[in-house]
């Protein structure tokens, strides 16, 4: 939690926050990520100043749990001074304790969106899913979170201006625009419509620009000239040294010596590399997400 500090912008973690993704279809499915393709709404999450406190965080909490369709699991709220912006205890449930810092019972419309990370922490937890280190943990958690829509809240909590600054979560705002801007372009679902930060806004038209360079690489057909040029040129090279593309591209040729040259690359959806021949215009489909992809190799 960021308040009043300074807040870290760009795309520090994006390597893991794509490997997140991957993890949560391969973990959950094509079929269950499908079942999140409605946000969480914001009248379902809303909390106003006159609201009860602990009534309220409890509305909430079981709002979230609906979402993440955990019918099983009770969570209980509580509120104290700590240092990071909330924590939940993973355990066997069907209760889970979390506990929220103090400073959100002046801040509780922001509320829903600690919840929104510590319960997807029970959710990840019950299907099984987790990175190595807490970083990288946490990182998966506040990507999980927004992927499977609940973490527009989290993006929604981040303000700054030349006096203060908050941001919740792992990610940079950046990022959590671009896992929105994921999302949207997946279920076609715009979730600016619920911001009420103008930072928010200016964050996921970033990540929307991010998300959209992906799917603008080589072999796709949707590269830009530039791309399409180097790619010319490491095909090239390729099938006259038999050898792989440069490091510094995303794409890598794979010599087949029974076979024809093949080149590798990630879904721009899932991030999950695709595997195919070097033979011209193809359409090639990922296994893991279903996205069928125009490719010229």
């Amino acid at each position: 939690m960021a308040d009043g500090g300074p807040v870290q912008h760009g795309y520090p973690h994006l390597e893991t926050v794509r490997a997140a993704v991957t993890a949560l279809y391969r973990r959950l499915s094509y079929d269950t990520v499908h079942q999140f393709a409605t946000s969480v709404p914001p009248a379902d999450v809303a909390f106003c100043d006159t609201d009860d406190l602990h009534l309220g965080a409890q509305r909430v909490a079981r709002e979230l749990v609906r979402h993440y369709r955990l019918p099983d699991a009770r969570m209980i709220v509580a509120f104290r001074e700590m240092q990071h912006a909330a924590n939940v205890e993973l355990t066997a449930g069907p209760e889970y304790f979390i506990e929220l810092n103090d400073r959100f019972r002046r801040h509780r419309r922001d509320i829903g969106a600690a919840l929104a990370h510590e319960i997807m922490h029970v959710y990840l937890h019950r299907v099984g899913l987790s990175f190595p280190g807490t970083r990288d943990n946490e990182i998966l958690t506040d990507t999980a979170a927004t992927y499977l829509g609940a973490g527009w809240l989290l993006l929604d909590a981040y303000r700054e201006d030349g006096a203060s600054s908050q941001k919740l979560g792992y990610l940079t705002p950046e990022e959590f625009g671009y896992v929105l801007a994921k999302r949207s372009l997946v279920f076609g679902e715009d979730p600016s419509v619920w911001f009420t930060s103008a930072q928010a806004y200016t964050a996921y038209g970033r990540g929307m620009e991010r998300a959209r360079h992906d799917e603008r690489q080589p072999p796709l057909t949707a590269a830009g000239w530039a791309g399409r040029r180097r790619y010319v040129r490491d095909r090239r090279h390729a099938q006259d040294h038999r050898s792989a593309a440069a490091a510094d591209t995303a794409y890598a040729f794979a010599p087949d010596p029974p076979g024809p040259l093949r080149v590798t690359f990630p879904c721009p959806t899932c991030h999950q590399r695709i595997r195919v021949p070097v033979k011209g215009r193809v359409r090639a489909r990922c296994g893991l997400c279903r996205t069928v992809l125009e490719c010229d190799t």
